[in-house]
């Protein structure tokens, strides 16, 4: 620890003689032998103003610990209470006419009072448009005339390797701001929301930096810090952002519907990987293989069919079945799109209108914690109108439990579900042990979760 402290003192040391000026006319240098020093400060003066502190309280009901006196005396107390709470984290000022300001659902998540901060002091009572927990974006509207917005990138035109620039308010510390490269792009199967895409990044991004602004060397948002990855929960160099694409076309529901609607293709696919392209003589390596097509669904209507494999959308590529789920559903019901489909040895482009979700889809971990790691689906298969289970991931939860790709769910503690609503809305009043009645082609089997 010494010579760490002692080497920092030398670097503050060797800067300081290089660069205090020896008189008060003296001033910084900008240039050295006529070549322009590198700075973000130009920039960064002109965006941090669209970046706010977002300060939220409220009351969330937790469970509460029974306590057996309670019902030795006769008089149990009720199963959850009511607790206060506060939080901080960080916006965007997207439209400064109409004061929109954007941040993450789990920011301001049942928050009685949000307040959001700028960055000259003033403070303003938001009003909160819309949410979106599955996707994790929330919309929130101030009053004011004098505002300075952040200008949107396209997103679907990052590279990897290209500079990215986090500014934020982490651990409360206003406008820090840190730089790094767009480590990947398009990474979903993370299980930190319903529908991923993420943007990730090694700038520095920690706790507070939730809902803040990540933008190119042009000023311009590219994505909206959402996460970290790390075991103490600080920065590792990992941290991932909701590309501004998929953010603007969220918004864009919740401003005009007062809600996100979520679009449908009506596919059960998988992500291909080099043994499945082999065995089906595919001539491609990366994409969605399509299993199944519902009937009168998007995906049938525009002709893609069982064993083609989804290559590419509007252009971009598509590697993951999670990827192009999340980009289905936050592109919203309507929306008319461009999907490449590789068959027989052939590439094609098909026009497709997306229908809209339902809320037909869900991941299985916002059901109950031991199913994460698989994708549910209300459908009908096989004449068994069910909760269908759409994906499971090698080794997660879900697998442990015994849930396979294919199984249709039929029954909870021997009630009969059809939808995952339904499912949700069972196993939540449930206090003991579920157990899940699945068809599974002409055998039935169970499986008790905990």
């Amino acid at each position: 620890m010494k010579l760490k402290l002692t080497l920092l003192s030398a670097a503050l040391l060797s800067s300081s003689l290089l660069l205090i000026p020896t008189s008060s006319e003296a001033k910084l240098p900008v240039a050295v032998d006529g070549q322009q020093l590198p700075t973000l400060a130009p920039m960064l003066e002109r965006v941090t103003p669209g970046v706010v502190s977002i300060q939220v309280s409220g009351a969330k009901e937790v469970r509460r610990r029974v306590d057996p006196f309670d019902f030795f005396f006769g008089n149990p107390a009720p199963r959850t209470q009511k607790r206060p709470f506060s939080g901080l984290g960080s916006g965007v000022i997207i439209d400064a006419d109409e004061g929109y300001v954007v941040t993450n659902n789990h920011v301001i998540d049942e928050a009685d009072n949000i307040v959001v901060t700028l960055k000259d002091g003033r403070e303003f009572k938001a009003k909160l448009i819309g949410a979106d927990k599955e996707s994790d974006v929330a919309l929130l509207q101030i009053d004011n005339d004098d505002l300075t917005e952040v200008k949107l990138a396209n997103s679907d035109k990052l590279r990897v390797g290209d500079f990215s620039v986090a500014i934020g308010n982490p651990f409360g510390l206003s406008h820090t701001v840190t730089s790094g490269i767009v480590s990947a792009l398009g990474r979903s199967g993370l299980n930190i929301e319903g529908y991923e895409d993420f943007i990730q990044t090694d700038a520095a991004i920690n706790q507070g930096n939730s809902g803040g602004a990540l933008v190119n060397l042009n000023g311009e948002l590219i994505g909206i810090n959402t996460a970290i990855l790390g075991a103490s929960g600080g920065n590792v160099g990992i941290g991932f952002a909701i590309p501004s694409n998929m953010m603007k076309n969220l918004v864009d529901q919740i401003i005009e519907y007062g809600q996100v609607r979520r679009g449908s293709l009506g596919i059960v696919g998988r992500t291909l990987n080099a043994g499945l392209a082999e065995a089906q003589g595919f001539d491609v390596k990366q994409g969605v293989f399509v299993q199944e097509v519902t009937p009168d669904s998007a995906a049938a209507e525009a002709g893609i069919k069982a064993n083609d494999v989804i290559t590419r959308i509007d252009g971009d590529k598509i590697e993951s079945f999670e990827e192009l789920r999340g980009k289905i559903a936050t592109l919203g019901e309507g929306r008319e799109i461009e999907i490449s489909i590789h068959r027989d040895g052939r590439n094609r482009t098909l026009d497709v209108k997306l229908q809209g979700q339902n809320e037909r889809q869900a991941q299985a971990d916002r059901i109950h914690p031991s199913l994460r790691g698989a994708v549910l689906e209300s459908s009908e298969r096989n004449g068994n109108q069910g909760i269908v289970v759409v994906s499971v991931e090698e080794r997660s939860p879900a697998a442990r439990v015994g849930l396979q790709e294919g199984d249709v769910i039929m029954q909870v503690n021997r009630q009969r579900v059809t939808t995952v609503r339904d499912m949700k809305r069972l196993i939540d009043d449930i206090q003991g042990n579920i157990v899940l009645g699945i068809k599974r082609g002409r055998d039935s089997v169970f499986y008790l979760i905990q």
